[in-house]
């Protein structure tokens, strides 16, 4: 089975960078896709990022020109690197693999993931 454990959140200021990291454990595949989404409390989990196998990414548009999503195959891990950092950006932050059977395509909904980690939190202040 395999465990996402991101790492890498903490208390800043806007405008500071973060760079968060989602690394596998256990049994890991060749993964297709993996994406970060962000839950803020009283709100819904909404995709952030994507990355696919094929090296296209996908962002929301809230963080694009702001944050750029990597992997590293070798280390089995998959970054979001964030800049411009905003009180909005305030949220737990969590990765996920999407669900095999649908292949390559880069989706954002929640329904098309099925590994997610615990999250890690992110705090944005003024």
């Amino acid at each position: 089975q395999v465990q996402l454990v991101e790492s890498g959140g903490g208390l800043v200021q806007a405008g500071d960078s973060l760079r968060l990291s989602c690394a596998a454990s256990g049994r890991t595949f060749s993964f297709h896709v993996m994406g970060w989404f962000r839950q803020a409390p009283g709100k819904e989990r909404e995709f952030i990022a994507g990355i696919s196998g094929s090296s296209t990414t996908r962002y929301r548009d809230s963080v694009k020109g702001r944050f750029t999503i990597s992997r590293d195959y070798a280390k089995n891990t998959v970054y979001l690197q964030m800049n411009a950092l905003k009180l909005e950006d305030t949220a737990v932050y969590v990765c996920a693999i999407q669900k095999l059977t649908l292949g390559s395509g880069l989706y954002s909904t929640v329904a098309s993931y099925d590994t997610w980690g615990q999250g890690t939190q992110v705090t944005v202040s003024s």
